[in-house]
């Protein structure tokens, strides 16, 4: 069995009964890099324990860096907090038995192997299905069974499903987003997923195979570009920052810097109109009706700017907003986060105790009847490897952990 740290204080064993809706949900999180363990991030914010099994050297992310927290990666630390960390060598017979154990003893697993990857080790869906018909099973891959050739990085996602197609400056090079969206995407695909085959399990008992893919999320993500195609078929190209469907809606140029405007109908149009001094233009026909400034969107882009140069971005955006035309200034994350901070919504979260406290963005989840726990920071690698088998003997008598919905004396 791999090497692992000192035995832990016996008050810091595996709770099970954390705060939150999914309090007594086990989770064995097999998966890696993002769309999983976001995924897995939001069922531990909920309250599930989320017992993480890497390999050796651990999740991919650990390594990539910078930037970094003291010497950890923070992209590791973003996707990551309120699990358990342990270090298991898949080949290994005795570290196989203990993943098997785990896995025994969880409502949920989540893997993002490659399609076919765990059949070898018997931790496939269809080999634990028989023996667990009460089990929620997540499977994440990059593009589905039949991709297994395509590696499931995100990337390639945007690639392949045209979402880079419709990203950049109409003239530019297609371009990615600042940030893995389709991961993101895939793993909120893949929690809700989860939930719904938990709940369908309190009432037949039975579990489910919740499978999810790069690609299909990409598609569905595409909502009104990919709905153009698929109902209209009509193959959206490159704007830049403008809408297919509306105008105006997108950055225009101020005294000092840009701001951003996203008129979504013609009330909004006509108080854009009165605060800039352009009342006219409500009654100008290339501009009356949103189908209209569509089709004349140069014309009414050069009549926004000349008379937006009269003031910054700021002012325009306290006066815009103040009257309900939405408008923002274009912000640095930095700028984003002071943001949130004023709006009252406390955009970071302290999670852990002691030399391990650290920073990560709160939850975007609020529920009125519990509080996230942000009591487990992201863990270091195979932290936590003695307690997890504490807990596999202390439950070995115990069997699968069971839904807390259902009645304990129910078969």
């Amino acid at each position: 069995m791999s090497a692992h740290p000192d035995e832990a204080p016996a008050d810091h064993e595996i709770r099970t009964t954390r705060p939150g809706p999914l309090a007594g949900i086990v989770v064995a999180d097999l998966s890696r890099v993002l769309a999983g363990p976001y995924a897995t991030m939001l069922l531990a914010d909920l309250g599930a324990t989320v017992i993480k099994i890497e390999s050796p050297s651990g999740d991919d992310t650990r390594q990539w860096s910078p930037p970094v927290r003291g010497d950890e990666s923070t992209y590791f630390l973003s996707v990551n907090r309120g699990k358990y960390s342990i270090a298991l060598d898949f080949t290994r017979p005795a570290d196989l038995e203990v993943v098997r154990s785990i896995v025994a003893r969880a409502d949920v697993v989540v893997e993002n192997f490659k399609a076919g990857g765990l059949q070898r080790f018997g931790l496939d869906y269809a080999s634990l299905v028989n023996g667990r018909p009460d089990l929620v099973y997540a499977s994440i891959t990059g593009f589905g069974p039949q991709g297994s050739r395509l590696a499931g990085y995100d990337l390639l996602a945007q690639a392949l499903s045209g979402m880079m197609d419709l990203t950049g400056d109409v003239h530019g090079e297609p371009m990615r987003a600042g940030v893995a969206v389709i991961d993101v995407v895939t793993g909120l695909h893949a929690a809700v997923g989860i939930l719904a085959a938990l709940h369908r399990r309190r009432e037949s008992g039975r579990g489910d195979l919740v499978e999810v893919n790069l690609m299909s999320s990409a598609l569905s993500a595409l909502v009104n570009q990919s709905g153009a195609f698929v109902a209209g078929g009509v193959t959206p190209t490159r704007m830049g920052n403008a809408h297919p469907s509306l105008a105006p809606y997108e950055p225009f140029p101020t005294r000092d810097t840009e701001l951003v405007i996203a008129v979504g109908n013609d009330p909004q149009f006509a108080r854009l109109c009165r605060h800039l001094g352009l009342e006219r233009l409500v009654q100008d026909p290339r501009f009356t009706t949103n189908a209209s400034r569509r089709a004349h969107r140069e014309e009414l882009r050069e009549l926004l700017a000349q008379a937006l140069a009269a003031h910054g971005a700021d002012h325009w955006f306290d006066v815009l907003t103040g009257d309900g035309v939405p408008a923002a200034p274009i912000l640095d994350l930095a700028e984003g986060f002071a943001f949130a901070d004023r709006l009252g919504l406390s955009p970071v979260a302290m999670t852990g105790t002691g030399a391990r406290r650290i920073p990560t963005v709160r939850s975007p989840i609020r529920l009125a009847a519990d509080e996230v726990d942000y009591a487990m920071a992201p863990p270091e690698l195979d932290a936590d490897h003695a307690r997890v088998l504490r807990w596999l003997e202390a439950t070995a008598a115990s069997g699968p952990a069971r839904d807390p919905g259902r009645d304990p004396n129910e078969p």
